[in-house]
């Protein structure tokens, strides 16, 4: 992403260019018995551009370092629809984090706070 904006930047490419998206999520994980957020790309290895396709604005695009390869067949991209794109947004623009959890039914857990502390179970389910 940021390769491609600094040489739309110094190619003065911005009337054409408009934006370079990479969609993320926030993600609550546990480490080391602690909720930690972070952030997860939603398609890795993957950066949406909100362009108008001509040559020279293509040519940027594909002739970018680190960029190697696009979504579509043949020589130009296929583009987004505008639903698609909603539903993109949405995802990202999530108000709350989503919980990422490394259990599984029937893993055997110990309870470390509330009032259930020190108590240990069985999973029977979980819900998302």
């Amino acid at each position: 992403k940021e390769a491609l904006l600094q040489r739309i930047e110094s190619l003065g490419m911005q009337d054409l260019i408009f934006d370079v998206v990479v969609p993320k999520e926030t993600q609550i994980i546990i480490k080391k018995g602690q909720p930690v957020t972070e952030e997860k790309r939603i398609f890795p290895g993957y950066a949406l551009v909100d362009m108008i396709v001509t040559d020279d604005s293509w040519y940027v695009v594909r002739n970018t370092p680190n960029v190697t390869g696009f979504v579509g067949s043949g020589t130009i991209p296929i583009p987004v629809s505008p639903e698609e794109w909603k539903v993109i947004k949405r995802h990202m623009g999530q108000a709350e984090p989503k919980f990422k959890i490394d259990f599984t039914v029937s893993d055997h857990v110990i309870i470390l706070d509330g009032p259930f502390a020190n108590y240990d179970g069985i999973i029977n389910t979980i819900d998302e």
